[in-house]
């Protein structure tokens, strides 16, 4: 399970980019050794959606 910090990101955080930082070996540990994450990436070329960052 998660930590409180990973699932408790402060304001103006991505939800997504904070919970992967703060429990990277969980959320991807479904990818190869020197595989990056879909989602992670899609964030740093797309920046984040309005409805994931913390009013």
């Amino acid at each position: 399970m998660a930590s409180q910090t990973a699932l408790n990101p402060p304001r103006d955080e991505c939800r997504q980019c904070w919970l992967h930082a703060y429990d990277s070996r969980a959320q991807h540990k479904h990818l190869g050794p020197r595989e990056d994450c879909p989602a992670c990436v899609d964030h740093m070329v797309n920046g984040h959606p309005d409805h994931m960052i913390v009013r």
